[in-house]
């Protein structure tokens, strides 16, 4: 239950969830989004995001996330992986990204990807990676958050994982400070140079918390 009494349940998303669960991921990171994936012919980030949720695989597809429900209706989503989904995430979204865009296209948006991970480091080693943490923006402020990290933190320990880590644009200091009080702490930052003229992508913290 979040702190201001509201009762969320935490479900496995499902395709049909992508109307609000895109949007809400598409939100947690809307530059760097726009950075790697809208393109200047008209390709839209929103609708490749929306492309990958429903066709299910990958970082992006349903299959990875979990949503929030209160009173029915989804009001957060989350997903947290480890670096043993680094291959099957890969070749997932590079079916992705030349089924959306086609080829010619497609060889940019993966171009502009690599750069990303430059910054936005992918999982590696023990690690558990939390990712693309929303909640709805009126909804915000009363403790769904803190709810969702709790929920992602309790499955990685489930799973027998031991480091939980995240990053965070050092733009958004609202959502640093909420996963400070979730226990995590600045590990490093990297420094972007990374834009163009559809978006750009902030320099990022990576936090970590270790479980007992």
């Amino acid at each position: 239950m979040a702190r201001s009494g509201l009762k969320v349940r935490f479900r496995p998303a499902a395709a049909d969830d992508a109307d609000v669960a895109v949007p809400l991921i598409y939100s947690s990171g809307p530059s760097a989004f726009d950075f790697v994936f809208t393109t200047r012919d008209g390709g839209d980030a929103l609708a490749f995001l929306h492309h990958c949720f429903v066709d299910g695989a990958g970082e992006f597809g349903w299959r990875n996330h979990w949503v929030g429900v209160v009173d029915g209706r989804v009001v957060a989503v989350g997903a947290g992986y480890g670096a043993d989904t680094k291959w099957t995430f890969t070749l997932a979204a590079a079916r992705q990204i030349v089924g959306h865009y086609g080829l010619r296209r497609a060889l940019g948006v993966i171009a502009r990807g690599l750069r990303v991970e430059s910054v936005i480091r992918p999982p590696e080693g023990d690690m558990h990676y939390l990712a693309h943490l929303a909640v709805l923006p009126e909804l915000r402020g009363r403790g769904i958050g803190r709810v969702l990290i709790d929920q992602l933190v309790g499955m990685a320990r489930d799973a027998g994982r031991r480091r939980v880590t995240l990053d965070v644009a050092a733009s958004n200091p609202r959502a640093e400070a909420l996963y400070r009080r979730a226990g995590f702490k600045v590990t490093g930052e990297r420094k972007s140079q990374l834009a163009n003229g559809l978006g750009r992508v902030p320099d990022h913290r990576r936090m970590e918390r270790v479980l007992d």
